[in-house]
């Protein structure tokens, strides 16, 4: 693995209160991943999705990004549906899931409590992000999921947020890069208050497919 390319080790120290976390987690659930989640997917894929950070008891559990969790069950049958996985999702590492020209990363690595990550635990996980975005081949289109991902992104390419305010359904065609796309969380949240409906989502899939073929 690259430089470039690097991920954050097991034992990452970067952002103390998320090592304090962990530390705890691993005492309450030592059976559990309780580690920075890697990315999951292709390296060399066309699109790549951008979450918040894994959640507490899905890929912090399992060691896959949006695995165990509400949130998995629409991204992944969705991914099935325009053809960027193949496979069942059962909801584990170990499902036979596969990503086709699609990878799944976080702009946070670590679980965080309260599934809130803070503004230097953004920022100390940006080179992680970095890598995904400039190996090449570079991804041709980012979907940032909420807009803690999307401001992330922008940062991580060089721009302010001001270039391109995150918008849901929104296709932002930046100067230089890929192309930004923007989608609420698939979060259980969004979900039950019906800020993002299965239609809204898949909508947003749809026109990365467009993009793509």
């Amino acid at each position: 693995m690259s430089e470039q390319r690097a991920a954050p080790g097991r034992n990452c120290l970067l952002c103390p209160r998320l090592v304090a976390f962990r530390e705890a987690n691993r005492q309450a659930h030592p059976d559990w991943h309780n580690a920075p989640v890697e990315s999951f997917g292709p390296p060399d894929a066309e699109l790549l999705i951008v979450g918040l950070a894994p959640g507490l008891r899905g890929a912090n559990k399992t060691s896959r990004p949006f695995t165990g969790d509400a949130a998995g069950i629409l991204l992944y049958s969705t991914l099935c549906k325009f053809s960027f996985a193949k496979g069942n999702y059962g909801e584990r590492a170990d499902d036979g899931l596969r990503l086709q020209n699609c990878r799944v990363t976080n702009a946070v690595r670590c679980v965080p409590p309260q599934n809130k990550p803070v503004a230097s635990e953004v920022s100390a996980c940006r080179k992680f992000l970095l890598g995904e975005l400039t190996t090449l081949p570079r991804p041709k289109v980012v979907l940032a999921l909420g807009t803690i991902a999307h401001n992330a992104v922008l940062r991580t390419l060089g721009f302010t947020q001001n270039s391109a305010r995150f918008s849901h359904g929104a296709i932002h065609r930046l100067q230089s890069g890929p192309q930004l796309a923007d989608s609420y969380h698939c979060s259980r949240y969004n979900t039950n208050t019906g800020r993002l409906t299965g239609a809204m989502f898949e909508d947003v899939f749809a026109g990365i497919r467009k993009l793509l073929d």
